[in-house]
């Protein structure tokens, strides 16, 4: 599954991934090198689809693991069938059927196959995204370091299952807490930071290309003021500007003006501080008077 880094970022604009060439050589290398994909920055910035868009480029499934606090290796790796396997005990006490051996009931027979283990037990090569890393504990990251490093599993009732194709790992995280360097040491890493304008001008086109050009520069200039003049709960993404681009459509508008703004910051902000921050110290009016002086077109 070899590919050039010009095909990869020809791949990623295909599926409406807009990339800048570190970004791209980023992820080629961690590709070529087979080492874990790391990815930092805030939410909303693209990580998750980065996972979503390799499994496109290659065609093949995306197996995520959603991390959450206390998440344990039952959950993210293999839980044995209880319920089958008490089932089997049942069964077995009929005469006819001879008992059942320790062996046979811890087989791949009664194994329930969680996300990381799906991922190395396939034949065909996986994207495996472990989604917001940073909301386990260090325990769960250091339970990773086999799988990061060797692509193995070790399950002690079958001994260690070993990658039938090493998987693509992509891992993401907010950074709610720092990693630790175990973690780092096993993954080539990569930050994404909000985007310029430029370039949320060219996500715009890419992800809305039936939006007037006039509404797409005018959003990618409010959106950069908005969270570079403002110290929010939550800074607004490429996710709201996405929305925000499409509620207005919906409302039949081709610009922004003060009520249209008033009218859809609740598509911008997702916090009631964040609405009552920015009334107070922009506002819609505010907004506009600056959408205004800095439009191009």
């Amino acid at each position: 599954m070899q590919v050039d880094k010009n095909t990869l970022w020809q791949q990623f604009g295909k599926h409406g991934y807009v990339c800048d060439r570190q970004l791209i050589t980023t992820i080629f290398l961690a590709l070529r090198l087979d080492k874990p994909l790391l990815i930092t920055g805030a939410p909303g910035v693209g990580k998750t689809e980065i996972a979503k868009v390799l499994s496109k480029c290659f065609n093949t499934n995306l197996i995520r693991l959603q991390c959450y606090e206390g998440l344990d290796e039952n959950k993210a790796l293999y839980e044995w069938n209880y319920q089958k396997q008490l089932l089997r005990i049942q069964m077995s006490k009929a005469p006819e059927n001879n008992g059942i051996t320790e062996e046979k009931l811890f087989s791949r027979d009664y194994l329930l196959e969680r996300p990381l283990l799906q991922a190395i037990n396939s034949d065909k090569k996986q994207v495996l995204l472990i989604d917001e890393i940073d909301k386990t504990d260090e325990e769960f990251e250091a339970f990773l370091f086999e799988l990061l490093s060797d692509f193995q599993i070790s399950i002690p009732e079958m001994g260690t299952i070993f990658a039938k194709q090493i998987p693509i790992v992509v891992l993401t995280s907010n950074g709610e807490r720092a990693l630790s360097d175990g973690l780092k040491r096993r993954c080539i890493f990569l930050y994404i930071d909000y985007p310029s304008i430029e370039k949320e001008l060219a996500i715009i086109r890419s992800r809305v290309p039936e939006a007037g050009e006039k509404l797409s520069h005018e959003i990618a200039q409010a959106m950069a003021f908005i969270r570079r003049e403002l110290d929010l709960q939550k800074t607004p993404a490429i996710a709201e500007t996405i929305d925000w681009v499409k509620a207005l459509m919906a409302l039949d508008a081709d610009r922004l003006t003060p009520d249209t703004i008033k009218d859809t910051e609740t598509v911008i902000f997702k916090d009631q501080d964040d609405i009552i921050t920015f009334n107070n110290q922009i506002g819609p009016e505010g907004l506009y008077g600056h959408v205004r002086q800095h439009s191009e077109i």
